[in-house]
């Protein structure tokens, strides 16, 4: 087995590779593979941090690694990196070779002085890397209420002490733009998946919290879900919200905001504290950004 660098010869058998890792995992079907292949070329990547794992002449392992950013709570903004995505082959999950993958790059990274990790993943398995949960440090999360707990947000100082030199108490984590790059090209991802062997999406066991793109409900099964102009599922948007390939109101985020606050009283039935009108536009303010149909 050994660790490498990846080089363009490597490209599209890591693509193949990152889509069979991560279809249906973290959410129906994947963006993956469309994520690694745009971006190599953003400035964010860093290519010296861009590593595959060779078993047999085969990869069987990919990671790479992005320039992030935090924001301080006065909007000074601090450098700061992520990673992902990361993957083994099916073959080869649950015999190690991930976390010697990782512990390799993170070895890398912290030599190359990087200083301070942010990523999504789950904690059963990062925890053996020294991840503990973003909170614990006041990182919030970008997409969440300033203190939250998010189970999935993780960190690391790879470097001790990194956050106190560099003057950060409490930040929010703004995930590299290029992250979201098949929502903002979803042609593009339409016709780069089109380009392999046919796959079914579905929901499953385990996946990170679906919401609807344009409403944030909570989408659990197919049934939640707004169709395509062909009749098929659409899993960016819930069944009041899509149809047909359209959405089912012209409305802006303000618009929508206002519309959803009215069912408060049924969100409250979910959450520990009950909250205001008021708290739940200012919470939607806060989310409604990032989801899909409003991102900028």
């Amino acid at each position: 087995m050994i660790i490498r660098l990846e080089t363009p010869a490597d490209y599209c058998e890591v693509e193949n590779l990152t889509r069979e890792a991560f279809w249906n995992v973290y959410r129906p079907g994947c963006t993956e593979h469309f994520v690694l292949n745009q971006y190599r070329s953003n400035p964010d990547f860093i290519p010296e941090l861009d590593l595959v794992m060779e078993e047999n002449g085969s990869i069987i392992g990919h990671v790479m690694f992005s320039k992030a950013q935090l924001v301080l709570p006065d909007g000074t903004r601090k450098p700061s990196w992520t990673f992902g995505p990361i993957c083994i082959h099916p073959d080869y999950k649950r015999k190690g070779y991930g976390l010697q993958m990782l512990n390799y790059a993170l070895n890398k990274a912290r030599e190359m002085g990087v200083g301070f990790l942010c990523m999504e993943g789950n904690i059963d398995f990062y925890r053996n890397a020294g991840f503990d949960l973003a909170c614990k440090l006041n990182i919030n999360y970008h997409s969440e209420p300033a203190g939250s707990v998010v189970p999935y947000f993780l960190a690391l100082e790879l470097i001790p002490g990194w956050l106190e030199a560099n003057g950060i108490t409490e930040a929010t984590y703004c995930p590299p733009k290029g992250y979201f790059v098949a929502d903002e090209k979803p042609q593009a991802y339409e016709a780069y998946e089109a380009t392999f062997p046919p796959k079914e999406k579905d929901f499953a066991p385990g996946q990170l919290p679906q919401f609807c793109q344009s409403c944030g409900m909570p989408l659990t099964r197919k049934e939640d879900c707004g169709t395509n102009a062909d009749g098929s599922v659409n899993y960016d948007y819930c069944q009041y919200c899509y149809k047909d390939g359209k959405f089912l109101q012209e409305c802006t985020m303000d618009e929508m905001i206002e519309h959803c606050a009215q069912f408060v009283d049924e969100v409250n039935k979910n959450m520990p504290e009950p909250m205001t009108r008021e708290q739940y536009i200012q919470m939607m303010r806060g989310f409604f950004p990032m989801l899909k149909r409003w991102r900028k």
